[in-house]
């Protein structure tokens, strides 16, 4: 079926009406993007969501792919027990993931803890606030976590779900948590450097951003760029069209909502 969706979200707690409060006025863009990209996931009819968050657990020499039988989560830690997430995982996609990234010797740790709940972090919840609200019935999701090997790594596990996602029979859908820079209060001029990602997002200039000098990155942010990474190599082969749907940065942070329009298949 190949990917039916993919999207770029921001994950800040503050998102959530019941956390942010009078804070969400100053998101305002962001929080009406949000829903937006809620509207086109549920028009997708997306049956199973590849999540990759930043906040999940990291490995620094291998990607971390959930094994386990179902996903859960609270927003207790931001005082909302009341808010909690809960879903069945796709563990076929991630069985075909796994044998794919096997196969391409790409290094990863299919994680079981031998309990029957993944535990969802907010860089998941947060997005799945607003797009569960678009399709909440019988969604599968697949929790990836980035690593610290090297951007063509990143890449190169992205081609590898794509690859996969093409050939699976439900409809999948991929979406990149992170923040841009979180430096924009102390180091205003990084503001430039999520500007350069979002022109070079827009544009398709997937190269230039392979090759981003590293003391840019250093000073930059270290939150959303590995998981645009992945969904860059997802989209490697397809005809999308990217639509910068938003981007603030009113507490210091970068915030960027996008959506990557791909060919109904």
């Amino acid at each position: 079926m190949s990917l039916n969706f993919a999207g770029l979200a921001p994950h800040p707690p503050l998102l959530i009406p019941e956390i942010g409060k009078e804070d969400l006025k100053k998101v305002a863009d962001t929080a009406v993007s949000m829903r937006k990209l809620a509207h086109i996931f549920g028009e997708a009819e997306i049956e199973t969501l590849i999540i990759i968050s930043p906040h999940g657990l990291i490995y620094p020499d291998r990607f971390n792919i959930s094994a386990m039988p179902k996903s859960f989560g609270t927003l207790a830690q931001f005082d909302q027990p009341n808010i909690t997430f809960e879903y069945n995982n796709d563990l076929e996609l991630v069985e075909n993931i796994a044998e794919a990234a096997n196969k391409e010797g790409i290094p990863f740790v299919p994680y079981d803890n031998g309990g029957e709940f993944y535990e969802l972090d907010h860089g998941a919840m947060v997005p799945l606030y607003y797009l569960r609200t678009a399709q909440e019935m019988g969604l599968k999701i697949v929790n990836i976590s980035y690593s610290n090997l090297d951007r063509a790594k990143h890449f190169a596990f992205g081609q590898i779900i794509g690859e996969v996602a093409k050939k699976y029979a439900g409809r999948v859908g991929i979406l990149a948590s992170g923040d841009l820079s979180h430096q924009l209060i102390q180091i205003p001029e990084t503001k430039t450097y999520d500007e350069q990602l979002i022109n070079d997002l827009k544009n398709k200039q997937i190269q230039d951003i392979l090759f981003y000098e590293d003391d840019i990155i250093d000073n930059w942010f270290e939150c959303g760029f590995r998981s645009i990474l992945i969904l860059l190599g997802a989209l490697d082969q397809m005809n999308y069209e990217p639509q910068i749907l938003s981007y603030e940065g009113p507490f210091g942070v970068g915030y960027a909502v996008a959506n990557f329009e791909v060919p109904e298949s």
